[in-house]
């Protein structure tokens, strides 16, 4: 079995205790899969931020300005 990024057992039972709900057997790989999709994103629209600009490189400053926006688009 190949080694998983993050402990599957614990974010099941953090999920669990939060959704209060039935989940399938692979809810755990597809929120980690969102939240890294999430975190690209992110990512990218700083760069983007940052080089519009005038910055050498990404600051956190860059990534607070985008924040609000990509946070909209994966708001569930």
């Amino acid at each position: 079995m190949p080694p998983t990024l993050y402990p599957r057992t614990t974010l099941k039972k953090i999920i669990k205790a939060h959704s209060k709900r039935p989940l399938s057997r692979n809810v755990d790989v597809l929120i980690f899969l969102n939240y890294a999709l999430f975190m690209q994103e992110l990512i990218n629209e700083a760069v983007i931020k940052s080089k519009q600009g005038g910055e050498r490189g990404v600051s956190g400053k860059s990534v607070k300005r985008v924040s609000g926006g990509v946070l909209r688009k994966y708001k569930g």
